[in-house]
């Protein structure tokens, strides 16, 4: 997982047939194949064989890419057939645990043990509950970044947000801090369905990167430009950024904790976290 940190994690329903290569060729960072909401249910069985023939047909071009994949699973038992269908295939990341609990992660990190498979989850916290055990879940084994649903949690709670979005600031921020607490990924932001309004969802892109998310979830693949450019750090500022840690790092060496800068700033633990989030979403 030393690769950049992922901009954009494109959503590809399992039942899409041909969409399924367009979606891994597309720009995006990391493609989401989805078993969950996007597949009907009397589809979900042939959704499980369609994806599993995908990943065995295309493991030779997935394997060694630094994009990752990462397959939705429903919850509770029906995210176990999910897993049990896709066990074998090669190249995948990890699983996106729809309706995320604790007690369905704890399961299936077990079940990924059992298998000696290497996948990472990365938990969608879509109710109320999940989204108040953020902190449980964000140190839970094989965790390694959060996603909020907040269509699903505004459906559960009776929240309508309006333009600024400030309505579900408080779980955005609460899912920010669990994360940054346990030493996981940055989460990533939640999915907007505005695809026609650039501007509009420019702004909210914005502001989810100021809040302190990194990356956002689409469902659109004209949504990833927009993405990209929010996340992507100039050449300028990853230059900047790399200066800073190198001699902060020379700073630590000679026994001191902080230095000050050519422009009399200082620099220190705190400056230098921000530098190397900075660094870790650079592309080049």
């Amino acid at each position: 997982m030393n690769a950049p940190l992922p901009r954009s994690h494109l959503y590809v329903p399992g039942n899409a047939g041909t969409r399924l290569g367009k979606a891994w060729a597309s720009d995006a960072d990391a493609v989401i194949v989805d078993l969950e909401d996007a597949v009907p249910v009397a589809a979900k069985p042939s959704a499980r064989l369609d994806v599993a023939e995908w990943l065995a047909a295309t493991a030779a071009e997935r394997v060694g890419t630094s994009r990752e994949l990462w397959i939705r699973v429903n919850a509770g038992a029906e995210g176990l057939t999910d897993l049990d269908a896709l066990a074998g295939a090669a190249g995948v990341t990890g699983l996106v645990p729809a309706k995320a609990t604790v007690a369905d992660l704890q399961t299936l990190a077990t079940e990924l043990d059992r298998r000696r498979l290497d996948w990472r989850l990365s938990p969608l916290l879509e109710t109320p509950g999940a989204v108040l055990d953020a902190r449980v879940i964000a140190a839970l084994p094989r965790v390694l970044r959060l996603h909020l649903g907040e269509y699903d949690l505004c459906a559960s709670t009776g929240t309508q947000p309006g333009a600024d979005e400030a309505e579900t600031a408080w779980a955005r921020s609460w899912v920010v801090f669990a994360s940054s607490e346990a030493g996981i990924h940055p989460p990533v932001a939640p999915v907007s369905t505005v695809v026609r309004n650039e501007e509009v969802f420019a702004a909210s892109t914005e502001r989810a990167a100021r809040q302190g998310f990194v990356g956002r979830a689409c469902i659109h693949p004209a949504q990833l430009p927009t993405v990209h450019a929010v996340f992507t750090p100039s050449p300028e500022a990853v230059a900047r950024a790399t200066a800073l840690l190198t001699a902060y790092d020379a700073a630590i060496a000679a026994g001191s904790g902080a230095y000050v800068d050519q422009d009399g700033r200082m620099v220190d633990e705190a400056v230098a976290r921000a530098a190397r989030r900075t660094v870790a979403l650079s592309r080049s």
